[in-house]
């Protein structure tokens, strides 16, 4: 599906939701470089955390300012894109006023909301976007992608290799965040080499 849109130059406003570590973030950012050139997506991209103290009124304002703001950047492209996380953290009067934003900004940009519990927003801000689930990764994928990342950075897998990348993803659920923080632990507290043993320590 968003292939699709990608090859159409145009998407609709997004909604990703799902676990922790599942690619949501990485994925949006994705689609930012298959519009944006690489130099100016600093200038295309607002990314903020919606649920963070300052407020819907500061992230209304920060909205406001980057969607006005015009360039001959901004002129090259189609719409802008505002990345918003959390925002099932926010208060329902909170997304309320996120949905007017949406509203208000929709003509030259593109918003995607992100989040973990769907079930946390409104049914007026979901309307307004196209639902995409992220589910916890599968194990092979998981596997295949640490053993890859361990070649590439000299890590050392000592016995059964196998055996032992299962045993790391089968500790994180599918959280490939979390599956990576503890191969860098691991890696570090035993001087790149790593071992089934590790888990148990």
């Amino acid at each position: 599906t968003l292939e699709k849109f990608i090859t159409q130059k145009t998407i609709p406003h997004l909604l990703f939701h799902g676990p922790a570590g599942t690619g949501k973030t990485s994925c949006v950012m994705a689609i930012a470089r298959s519009f944006y050139d690489e130099k100016d997506i600093k200038r295309m991209v607002l990314e903020l955390n919606a649920s963070d103290d300052r407020g819907i009124n500061t992230v209304r304002e920060e909205i406001k300012e980057f969607s006005s703001a015009s360039s001959l950047v901004a002129n090259k492209y189609k719409f802008k894109l505002v990345i918003l996380d959390e925002v099932d953290m926010m208060t329902s009067v909170a997304q309320a006023a996120l949905r007017r934003v949406i509203e208000k900004y929709t003509s030259n940009v593109r918003f995607c909301l992100i989040c973990n519990q769907v079930s946390r927003l409104i049914p007026a801000v979901q309307s307004r976007c196209l639902r995409i689930k992220f589910s916890p990764l599968k194990p092979e994928v998981c596997i295949l992608k640490v053993s890859e990342i361990c070649n590439s950075e000299g890590l050392k897998i000592l016995g059964d290799r196998t055996s032992t990348l299962r045993s790391l993803v089968s500790l994180c659920k599918g959280d490939m965040r979390r599956i990576l923080n503890l191969l860098e632990s691991a890696a570090l507290c035993n001087s790149g080499l790593i071992t089934e043993e590790d888990r148990k320590s």
